[in-house]
């Protein structure tokens, strides 16, 4: 199988090429790697000591920020190399700070594990969440160098636990410890035999948690907000702004209204922007204008919405309609906010345990979201008890962080 897995892999290699002459996302997937060990050979030495983490996108790569930050403190005379699958992750944290050196991960041939190895030489690697990649995996372990996989999630559909992934389980050998997210995971991984696994949480926590402790002021925030409620709208895909499109033009509740949509693209920005009735004005135009006589805020740039949550008296987060779901609902209950979602939430064990304890509520059509964001614009007891259950969560989950430093320093 594995011989099959890297035949496949070649021939996917050469039909990414083709489809990245019509594609702009695959065209930077492909580019990206071109230049990837002339830049190991320029900025990594021979005598230096590196440690590598890999990130499938951003998600993963948030995930890993505070692994990431304590093992720099901890190990201030090595190199940290970042690698990315997903050109959604590079491009967005490609100027990062943390790392000594961001790149695109060669994809998973052999001679490129071999040869990416050899130019990084790490002494620690950290996988983060999941990609397993079996060349990677089995190179590593030939090489004896200690790899760990953190805040994983194993489920039964994937293929280490079907009748073809023998190859698979065989590569999850390079790892000395698992650090899982959930008894679950640990459980399946048992079933495989493996007894190098302790159930750490989340690492995802511990960032979000940390995000109270920076300075998260926007002034021209604060102005559009002007003491106003406000509902800050957070990734919202198509699907999810035409319910709240036709909320915000029939409401008569006076609120404020700030949308960060996932998709900043200026023509579907434009389109979002016509759609709404009420008084509207974009991120890009806010220079010398009073905010505070605006009814609605489309944020068309990226890496705001963050702050922006911490002005919120409610979170309304998007792709919920969509496959696989909601985006991160963890960034705004931190900040002890009310949340929304769409239905489609069973991929993620925080947004589970969320609507179960009543901090979030699921929506499925447009009468639910009327009828969520009414009760919450009107009863501000209801919308502080459901932020406070937000924000006790976060609370009561971090430390992942810790647990996994305290086993790598104990070994």
């Amino acid at each position: 199988m594995l011989f099959l897995y890297n035949v496949l892999l070649l021939f996917a290699s050469q039909i990414v090429k083709l489809l990245a002459l019509f594609s702009p996302k695959i065209k930077l997937f492909v580019d990206g790697r071109k230049t990837v060990f002339e830049a190991l050979t320029s900025k990594i030495n021979p005598e230096d000591k590196t440690i590598w983490f890999h990130a499938a996108s951003l998600g993963e790569y948030e995930q890993g920020l505070p692994v990431i930050e304590k093992i720099k403190i901890q190990f201030p005379n090595h190199k940290i190399v970042l690698t990315f699958f997903s050109p959604s992750g590079f491009e967005v944290r490609k100027n990062n700070t943390i790392a000594d050196v961001t790149i695109y991960l060669p994809l998973d041939t052999k001679s490129n594990a071999k040869e990416f190895l050899k130019l990084v030489h790490p002494e620690l690697v950290f996988f983060i969440k999941y990609e397993y990649w079996p060349n990677y995996l089995n190179e590593l372990k030939k090489a004896n160098i200690k790899t760990y996989l953190i805040s994983g999630i194993f489920r039964e559909n994937q293929a280490f636990f079907k009748w073809y992934g023998g190859f698979y389980r065989n590569a999850l050998k390079a790892f000395d410890y698992f650090f899982v997210q959930n008894e679950s995971s640990k459980l399946l991984l048992q079933k495989l035999g493996f007894t190098n696994v302790k159930i750490s949480g989340d690492t995802r926590f511990d960032r979000v948690v940390a995000i109270l402790e920076r300075d998260n002021s926007l002034d021209f925030i604060k102005q559009f907000k002007n003491n106003t409620t406000t509902i800050v709208i957070g990734s919202s895909w198509p699907k999810d702004e035409s319910l709240l499109v036709n909320y915000i033009n029939e409401t008569a509740e006076n609120v404020k209204f700030i949308i960060a949509p996932h998709n900043i693209k200026a023509e579907q920005i434009q389109e979002l922007k016509k759609s709404i009735s009420k008084k509207t004005i974009l991120f890009s135009e806010k220079e010398n204008v009073d905010l505070s006589q605006y009814d609605v805020l489309i944020i068309d740039t990226i890496g705001i919405l963050t702050k922006i949550y911490s002005y919120a008296d409610i979170a309304y987060v998007g792709g919920g309609f969509g496959n696989p779901g909601v985006h991160n609902i963890l960034e705004p209950a931190t900040f002890g906010i009310p949340i929304v979602v769409g239905p489609n939430f069973s991929h993620f064990a925080e947004a589970i345990a969320l609507v179960h304890q009543e901090g979030c509520v699921s929506i499925s059509n447009q009468n639910d979201l009327d009828d969520a964001f009414s009760n919450l614009i009107s009863n501000e007891d209801i919308r502080h008890e459901k932020g406070h259950i937000c924000s006790t969560f976060v609370q009561m989950n971090k430390g992942a962080t810790d647990i996994i430093l305290k086993h790598i320093n104990n070994n």
